[in-house]
């Protein structure tokens, strides 16, 4: 397998664009959330036994020595059946501090508390205030034991010390262990692009837990694959419930200077790169998104303001890019976020879990052969 990072992950496993997958706009070095400046990302995953399939994703904003500053942000739900804690300060304030945790649908309350303790070992005076943690879920029933209680605090902890920048693992791995997308094995992706701006190159990236999608919706660089790919779904008689039920959670970073309402706005993209993987959203979907800057560090701490006393004045101020100037940014937000569901798919194998069920992976060479047919010409990786 090629060393090349937008070809492979780490341990080796092949990315989309090693099928051939023609995706437009320039990635960034690692093609992952992490080539957005302090950016770290972290996993604890858990594969033990015949009904273990599940685990915790860390990310840090700022890195795990910078939780103490605070990022601005937006949220914005395409569909609510799903959790994402923290959201009502982050829609109050237009901001929020300390990592995020992404898990299985009856541990988002363990991961919540895992981040409190780290913090509190960690950054103790920060901890000493108050804290609202982010902590995200999709369900992974269908593979794991959900209700055996396997993921605990220590777990949780575990996954934000091994939070690292640079190219990270996809597929089956963190809060991605047991999830299933288009009714093929699904989980952890990630992808960026670069975007120039006034003389600068800033850098959108966009990490998914996805867990959504029915197969007759799979769509690949425009390519309508569900169809030809329908045979082998277990799941298919498995679920009560409509194919396509399932949710995603996607983390969109940048370091472009953003206000909160812009951060906002991109998270209100993210559906438009779902879109283009096929999903329509289903009402049994919790597709939930937050999108953070990295910019302007420092503009929303308290400073000289005494969190108990009485303030002593003064002013803050946020440097930001003019609205009409986002495009560009919200185009990037739509190609990394398919990148980043495909890489999920791609960067798979089969998997049997709960119950002896069983997911096939994406059929790597069938997607190429069916893109080589039917796809349009490949678009360099660098080209816009």
């Amino acid at each position: 397998m090629s060393a090349d990072p937008h070809l492979a992950t780490p341990a080796g496993k092949p990315r989309a664009r090693a099928l051939g997958v023609p995706f437009r706009g320039a990635p960034g070095a690692a093609n992952a959330i992490t080539d957005v400046a302090g950016v770290e990302v972290g996993y604890a995953t858990l594969i033990e036994g015949a009904d273990v399939r599940t685990g915790v994703t860390a990310i840090h904003p700022r890195g795990r020595h910078e939780a103490g500053d605070p990022c601005a942000a937006g949220f914005h739900s395409l569909n609510g059946n799903g959790e994402m804690t923290g959201v009502s300060w982050i829609e109050e304030a237009g901001m929020f501090a300390g990592p995020v945790a992404i898990t299985n649908t009856h541990a988002v309350g363990i991961a919540h508390a895992a981040i409190v303790r780290w913090t509190v070992e960690h950054h103790p005076d920060l901890a000493a205030a108050w804290l609202l943690p982010v902590a995200a879920e999709t369900w992974d029933g269908y593979l794991n034991d959900i209700n055996g209680g396997h993921i605990t605090e220590q777990v949780g902890v575990r996954a934000l010390e091994a939070a690292a920048g640079g190219p990270i693992e996809e597929g089956s791995v963190g809060g991605g262990t047991g999830m299933c997308c288009y009714q093929f094995k699904g989980g952890s992706g990630t992808a960026s692009r670069v975007v120039d701006y006034a003389g600068a190159a800033f850098t959108v990236g966009v990490f998914v837990q996805a867990n959504f999608g029915a197969r007759r919706e799979l769509t690949v660089a425009g390519v309508p694959m569900g169809e030809a790919l329908a045979d082998d779904n277990p799941m298919e008689a498995h679920f009560g419930a409509p194919a396509g039920s399932g949710s995603v959670i996607a983390i969109v970073a940048t370091d472009a200077p953003l206000l909160p309402g812009q951060c906002k706005a991109l998270a209100r993209r993210v559906p438009l790169g779902l879109a283009r993987t096929g999903t329509s959203g289903s009402h049994f979907s919790g597709d939930l998104f937050l999108a953070f800057s990295t910019a302007n560090a420092g503009a929303f701490t308290p400073g000289s303001r005494s969190l108990y006393g009485e303030p002593t004045g003064r002013y803050d101020g946020l440097r930001f890019i003019p609205w009409g100037y986002l495009d560009g940014f919200f185009e990037a937000v739509v190609q990394a976020t398919e990148e980043a569901v495909l890489n999920a798919l791609t960067a798979n194998n089969e998997m049997a879990g709960l119950g002896a069920h069983r997911v096939p992976a994406l059929p790597r060479e069938r997607v190429a052969d069916l893109l080589a047919r039917d796809g349009p010409r490949a678009v360099p990786s660098t080209g816009a």
